[in-house]
């Protein structure tokens, strides 16, 4: 199990009546691009909001690098090295990029009342961050409702790369791009496993994750019904098993026999 980065053991949550997880279970393996797929309503934002902290499980486990851990709240998936870049990025628009990576982590120096932002030290670090995974954005001090779709993500991303400590979550990380800039953020990406981490990919796009991805699993009714190598599975058995068209006993590499 050396090589999984995190684990889902029979998960479970619900809202009143309504059953959002109904024991999903996968595996995350380090150093991968990993996809979630499966229709609206299949538990794919539950699962994640469970991992990031947001959400706190009825039932089952998550391990990290092998480890119980139990998330009470976003910081918590912090700590323990999961970053998350939400559809929405979370940028502010009136700060510069070096301000958005040091959002609510500013560096600084001296004491109690008399602390002092290290904003040199940032920008640095920031420009040097941008430098290594090769994003094509502006001069770090360019405020970011300057940038494009693409630069946006790619600030978002790289935020993430520079706070994580062994994963990132995306979801949908390419949604409202074009297809340059699309081609662009899916480049960081690969880079960012280069760096070392692994990705957790949420996607409606199947394309997307038979290019991308090393791994796919397939959420429906709140569980997680099989699981594949990507390059195992075409893009029409993607859409059968997340449509219960196909039965995921007849895919190579799944772990779910069919009920």
């Amino acid at each position: 199990m050396s090589d999984i980065k995190v684990e889902v053991r029979d998960l479970k949550k619900s809202f009143g009546s309504v059953q959002a997880l109904k024991g999903a279970s996968l595996t995350v393996k380090a150093g991968e691009i990993t996809a979630i797929v499966g229709d609206n309503g299949a538990g794919k934002s539950t699962l994640v909001k469970c991992l990031t902290g947001l959400y706190t499980p009825d039932s089952g486990e998550i391990l990290i690098d092998g480890e119980p851990v139990a998330f009470s709240s976003p910081k918590g998936s912090r700590e323990a090295g999961i970053e998350t870049v939400y559809q929405d990025l979370a940028l502010c628009d009136q700060l510069s990029v070096w301000q958005n990576l040091y959002l609510d982590r500013e560096l600084t120096a001296g004491i109690g009342p008399f602390r002092l932002l290290r904003r040199a030290a940032m920008r640095d670090k920031a420009k040097e961050l941008m430098s290594e995974l090769a994003v094509n954005v502006p001069p770090v001090t360019r405020s970011v409702k300057r940038l494009s779709g693409g630069q946006r993500q790619a600030v978002a991303i790289a935020r993430g790369v520079m706070w994580a400590k062994g994963m990132i979550i995306l979801d949908e990380p390419t949604a409202a791009l074009g297809l340059n800039e699309t081609a662009q953020v899916e480049a960081l990406i690969r880079r960012v496993v280069d760096t070392g981490q692994t990705v957790l990919v949420v996607s409606h796009n199947f394309e997307q994750v038979k290019r991308l991805t090393d791994q796919v699993w397939v959420m429906r009714g709140g569980t997680v019904v099989g699981g594949t190598r990507t390059a195992e599975v075409t893009n029409e058995q993607l859409v059968g098993m997340v449509t219960g068209a196909i039965p995921t006993v007849e895919l190579a590499g799944t772990t779910k026999r069919k009920r």
